[in-house]
């Protein structure tokens, strides 16, 4: 059995009651403690001012964490340390209400139950930062939600395309090169297409697999690990053109809809018995569960190369193979 052993534990900067469970962002070959909290986002050792509430969309920190992305239901907003807004691009409403008008600040809808309960999209930086990716949605009802490459330095639009999905959340997998990105769109319990995006500095393409929820990238970027939406199954795809390299299938195993790709050769994946096993992505076989010296809270998150991560509501504890 693969024992594993704690490399560190990092204590969540805010208090849980008024924050997400703390997590590590693998940032320009660094690890990165962010939590997100109802006032505030902590990336490390810098504080960023939230527009709204922790309930009302997600978050992208840049690579630097000297910028932190608000993905809201009306709108991306960019944010310093300072708490300066850099650039603001809006968009049509995740919300199930029809908005009469495009509100321009959160107190506009923050007592209403359609905006609290809204559908969300995501944002992701691009590993050099210079580019940001965004799932919005849209004003179009033919084509209601749009992926983006922007600017990241000022917001400009660089590139759209039509998702083809009515999401009720999202989540961005950037890729060691610039020009890719991953995209996971949830749209229930049936369906949750992984897209691969490509921008070649003037055409943002996009590959699309159905029926997958996108895990994590390998070390190198050659190759991805997905699992399917009934979650029985997991797929390694190669990362160019998304070719499928190798399966694992077992009726009798749920799979976690998160994972971790810390080596070329293997993964990190747990299942609904709360057991973490390695994945031999050469011959996709397993070996475990997992042997950790504390019980781990949750799935294997990933932590950059070498390493994977758990986290609970007040600390994230980052593991390697001992």
């Amino acid at each position: 059995m693969p024992v594993a052993r704690l490399v560190a534990t990092l204590p969540a900067p805010l208090d849980p009651a008024t924050a997400d469970e703390p997590g590590v962002r693998h940032l320009a070959g660094r690890n990165l403690l962010v939590q997100r909290g109802d006032a505030e986002v902590a990336a490390g050792d810098r504080r960023f001012p939230a527009p709204w509430p922790r309930g009302y969309g997600s978050i992208a920190v840049a690579p630097g964490g000297d910028v932190v992305v608000f993905a809201g239901v009306h709108a991306l907003r960019a944010v310093d340390s300072d708490g300066l807004t850099r650039w603001e691009v809006r968009h049509g409403c995740w919300s199930d209400a029809i908005c009469e008008v495009a509100h321009t600040s959160f107190e506009e809808y923050a007592d209403d139950s359609d905006h609290r309960c809204a559908s969300r999209g995501s944002a992701g930086f691009s590993a050099d930062g210079r580019l940001l990716w965004a799932h919005v949605r849209t004003l179009d009802e033919d084509e209601p939600e749009e992926w983006l490459v922007l600017d990241a330095a000022d917001g400009t639009v660089l590139g759209r395309v039509p998702t083809g999905t009515i999401a009720s959340d999202s989540a961005h997998a950037p890729h060691p090169d610039p020009a890719a990105m991953g995209l996971t769109v949830a749209e229930g319990e049936e369906s949750s297409p992984v897209l691969w995006g490509h921008w070649d500095g003037d055409e943002l393409t996009v590959r699309r697999l159905p029926e997958d929820i996108l895990l994590d990238i390998s070390p190198s970027g050659e190759s991805f690990l997905t699992a399917d939406v009934d979650m029985r199954g997991l797929h390694l795809y190669r990362a160019g053109d998304t070719t499928p390299l190798g399966s694992l299938r077992d009726d009798e195993v749920v799979w976690d809809f998160q994972g971790a790709f810390p080596w070329e050769s293997t993964a990190v994946v747990g299942t609904d018995e709360a057991e973490h096993f390695l994945i031999d992505v050469a011959t996709m076989t397993t070996d475990g569960p997992i042997t950790y010296p504390i019980t781990p809270d949750g799935p294997a998150l990933p932590a950059g190369p070498g390493t994977w991560a758990t986290a609970g509501r007040d600390a994230v504890h980052l593991w390697e193979v001992g």
